[in-house]
């Protein structure tokens, strides 16, 4: 949806820093005009089609209808309109930058990430104040990578790192998944258990999977030169979308001859889509069969806006050949590029089903809800990524949000990252 409101200029962003406040409000009020214009749409669709049987004799009729509706949904737009450019004119007048900036906490952080989760890749091109760039947080802010701020960050910094990466919609604060009484995420564990300093990233999970795989690529790149001590050892952790960007950051980077690639030991996905989540893909087909009418129309339109991240995760794609020049919507997909896993490396895998064995019938139907169980261990019927089942575990009985903070699930991390673990001699090619 175009923002049909005034949108900060980049002299307004640089002296006041980004609105997120402000930019919330807008979008909520140019959503509600696009609501009213899809109503629209599906009102006129259906009395096109109910005049069309009254013939010729129902035109004047249908004309009155038109005029009246055309009105009446035009002042309603109209009305949300004018409110919206009071609403800003109104938030732009405030000296105050309290409240401006409402990703740094958890419950604007969460609102925020949905948004970008949902259309991302049009804020960007929008170049919206609440696009979120990948940077590394720490307690809500993005840190400076120089060596000075990494230093002030982590002044318990250790030579082992584990880089956390969320899913989509998802922010570094979703490790906490359940831990209010316990206070305790897997970062926190492994530091106090393993040594392992935590470094968790946050990034707009609604750009292509490709596009973040890239910065995260770059990113560790900078980490691991400006860290406080040298660097002995990386481990990328990635939770659903986040795991599919471990793998393409970390293939992008080995393509790129970069350094950090030599020092990861462990790549670890926590109820990861390798082979594609069955929710966008019934999206993609219901979007498909509601194109096909006038009626539902609007409604395949509204479906068609979800985010290149989301589409995706229709396949697992992990480099930009899946995408670039391909019509999104085509009902039939083109096979996407098999990307190999990074060598010399444990590639360890999670999966979760809603029931204890992951062979029930409800299980293997629905999953963890939003992955099955052959997806997240790397199988298709007709793709297999090649995972060591050695370095694979499957929860029964949790859903997939469960997975960010598991006991069990910690138990298999605090085993495979443990230096002390026999792990595979493999070469690197």
């Amino acid at each position: 949806m175009a923002n049909e409101l005034q949108t900060p200029t980049g002299t307004e962003l640089a002296t006041k820093g980004p609105d997120e406040a402000r930019e919330l409000v807008r979008l909520a009020f140019d959503e509600v005009q696009g609501a009213f214009g899809s109503l629209h749409s599906i009102h006129g669709s259906i009395a096109e089609r109910a005049f069309r049987r009254t013939g010729p004799g129902g035109a004047p009729a249908h004309w009155m209808h038109d005029r009246v509706t055309g009105a009446v949904y035009g002042g309603l737009r109209g009305s949300v309109r004018g409110l919206g450019r009071m609403t800003d004119v109104a938030m732009s007048h405030r000296t105050s930058v309290a409240g401006r900036v409402v990703s740094t906490h958890p419950r604007g952080a969460a609102v925020v990430a949905a948004i970008n989760g949902l259309i991302g890749d049009t804020l960007e091109r929008q170049q919206s104040a609440l696009v979120q760039p990948m940077s590394v947080r720490v307690h809500g802010e993005a840190i400076d990578l120089s060596r000075d701020a990494l230093r002030d960050a982590y002044p318990q910094a250790g030579p082992r790192i584990a880089i956390f990466l969320h899913g989509l919609m998802e922010t570094e604060f979703s490790w906490r998944w359940g831990s209010r009484e316990t206070g305790e995420s897997y970062g926190t564990l492994l530091e106090r258990e393993l040594g392992m300093t935590p470094v968790y990233v946050r990034y707009n999970s609604g750009r292509h999977i490709s596009d973040n795989g890239r910065s995260l690529a770059d990113i560790v790149e900078q980490v691991v030169a400006a860290w406080p001590v040298p660097v002995s050892e990386v481990a990328l952790v990635g939770h659903s979308m986040g795991g599919l960007v471990a793998r393409s950051g970390a293939y992008q980077a080995d393509l790129d001859r970069l350094g950090w690639p030599t020092l990861v030991k462990q790549i670890i996905s926590l109820g990861t889509p390798h082979m594609g989540a069955p929710l966008e893909q019934i999206v993609h087909y219901a979007s498909a069969g509601l194109n096909a009418l006038p009626e539902t129309r609007p409604f395949s339109r509204f479906l068609r806006r979800r985010s290149a991240g989301i589409r995706d995760l229709r396949q697992g794609s992990l480099v930009d050949t899946d995408w670039r020049d391909r019509d999104p919507d085509a009902l039939r997909a083109e096979a996407c590029e098999e990307v190999p896993l990074l060598e010399g490396v444990t590639h360890c895998f999670v999966t979760a089903t809603i029931t204890r064995s992951p062979r029930h019938p409800l299980g293997r139907l629905i999953g963890d809800y939003l992955v099955l169980q052959p997806s997240g261990s790397g199988i298709s019927k007709s793709r297999r990524l090649g995972f060591d089942e050695e370095y694979g575990h499957h929860v029964g009985g949790a859903h997939h949000f469960a997975l960010l903070n598991h006991p069990a699930v910690y138990d298999k991390l605090r085993d495979w990252l443990n230096p002390s673990s026999p792990r595979p001699q493999l070469g690197r090619g």
